[in-house]
């Protein structure tokens, strides 16, 4: 025998205030997927991590919750310098500034190419780059940080954005050059806002200057190396004989690497003679 529940008819006030409940119900189901949830406080949340909503439609086809980084300055993650401590960045303005300035590197050309005459010689930033990659690519040495490297290698001409490729036809003395290179340093530095970043760049500048490292010694390779590899590519191209720069960098590689690489492009270029 069943069991018969009967339930007395709904007034039409009370029938309308049900559909209504059901109503927000829905909507609220709604709303919860284009909503983020968290089963702990907010504050628990790193601060480099802040979520928003953007509405289903502006989001992605299926409507799906998009979490995305808050481009506010607390958003972003701290950094960490080489003992676990945060180290603040520069501020935007004093960034850009200093970006800015180092655009010359782009555009002032080698100094040693264009008393050769070479047509559209490259530029110091050019050069600092292949070096840089040279560091990315080369074999792990015992004792050398390679990151180290390449770093140094995208810093060790950075003054030349305000005194200029000097070179040694230029007749300025090795002391005179240091000299202005250090004042320009030091301006840039300031230009960054000085603080961690600025003095890093400054100690990259000067350790490599000074050849006072490990890493030191495989960029200055690195330097020369770049620039003979520079040198077979215009005679390749211009037809140029371009002796000198080889000539000024024989018997001068101080590592393992510099010098293996240097005979590489020593046998290439008698190939091509």
């Amino acid at each position: 025998m069943g069991l018969y529940i009967i339930r007395p008819k709904l007034s039409d006030k009370a029938e309308q205030s049900k559909h209504t409940t059901n109503a927000k119900k829905i909507n609220n189901n709604k709303k919860m997927r284009n909503r983020v949830f968290f089963s702990k406080s907010l504050s628990l949340t790193p601060p480099h991590l802040r979520f928003f909503h953007l509405p289903a439609a502006a989001s992605s086809p299926n409507g799906a919750v998009h979490c995305m980084a808050d481009d506010s300055p607390l958003s972003q993650p701290p950094n960490r310098s080489g003992d676990g401590s945060v180290s603040a960045p520069p501020p935007s303005p004093a960034a850009i500034d200093f970006l800015s300035l180092c655009s010359r590197l782009k555009t002032t050309p080698r100094a040693g190419w264009v008393k050769r005459d070479v047509k559209n010689p490259e530029s110091i930033a050019d050069h600092m780059y292949r070096m840089g990659l040279m560091a990315l690519v080369s074999s792990d040495i015992p004792g050398v940080n390679r990151d180290k490297c390449m770093k140094m290698a995208i810093v060790h001409d950075i003054a030349e954005a305000i005194v200029g490729d000097i070179t040694p036809s230029c007749g300025v003395s090795k002391e005179e050059k240091n000299r202005r290179e250090s004042e320009a340093l030091e301006h840039m530095c300031k230009l960054l806002g000085g603080g961690e970043r600025a003095e890093e760049i400054a100690e990259l500048w000067r350790e490599y200057e000074a050849n006072a490292s490990p890493e030191a010694k495989v960029v200055k390779d690195f330097d020369k190396l770049e620039m003979i590899l520079q040198a077979l590519e215009y005679e390749q191209e211009q037809g140029q004989d371009l002796e000198e720069f080889f000539q000024s960098t024989a018997g001068k590689f101080q590592t393992d690497i510099g010098k293996a690489w240097a005979l590489e492009i020593a046998s290439r270029r008698r190939k091509r003679q």
